[in-house]
């Protein structure tokens, strides 16, 4: 058998970039969500609804390639949050109840999926702990404040974002760093 490379020596594809710029992508749609807090609400939607789209597929990428037992959650999460977001792309509602429901739901399921994820898996724990909370406390202000306004909407999502894209960059800084530290070892 004649190969170039041998199979002890292949190097995996480094992924290290994926949370990098996912962080970047949340960080950059909090900031506008806290900043510009006074948008239409179709264009919050809108906005929101492509930035689900965008973690729905890595969220389901990430079940797909990713090790541990809580992969089926990961991927329910990503198929939840891939129909939210096309709801919010394909119909960007009226009225602000449609979108504190929809937005609520997601972020309790996925607070709940996180959880489960870290309870599954030791990689990760106190990062996936940290979102769950976030998550859980955002999806039930969210559904529990009746009298919710646009602003303080946005303001809640671009916080919740922001947080996970400081989280997701050090997370992807953190991968790096120890793929690095691997190198060096061998």
């Amino acid at each position: 058998m004649n190969t170039t490379v041998s199979e002890t020596n292949a190097k995996p594809p480094s992924i290290w970039w994926v949370p990098v710029v996912m962080g970047l992508i949340a960080l950059g749609v909090g900031i506008f969500f806290v900043v510009r807090n006074d948008s239409t609400l179709k264009t919050v939607t809108v906005i929101l609804g492509i930035f689900l789209l965008i973690q729905a597929v890595v969220e389901i990428l990430t079940a797909i390639f990713g090790k541990g037992e809580g992969r089926g959650v990961l991927a329910l999460v990503g198929v939840i949050t891939a129909i939210a977001g096309l709801l919010l792309v394909k119909k960007p509602f009226e009225t602000l109840t449609v979108l504190i429901l929809i937005l609520g739901i997601v972020f309790i399921v996925a607070g709940i999926a996180r959880f489960v994820d870290a309870a599954t898996s030791a990689e990760g724990r106190g990062g996936n702990l940290l979102v769950c909370l976030i998550d859980l406390a955002a999806g039930i202000i969210i559904l529990a404040w009746p009298d919710l306004t646009l602003t303080a909407v946005a303001v809640i999502i671009g916080i919740v974002l922001i947080v996970r894209g400081i989280l997701m960059m050090a997370f992807g800084f953190q991968i790096r760093s120890a793929e690095k530290n691997l190198e060096k070892a061998l």
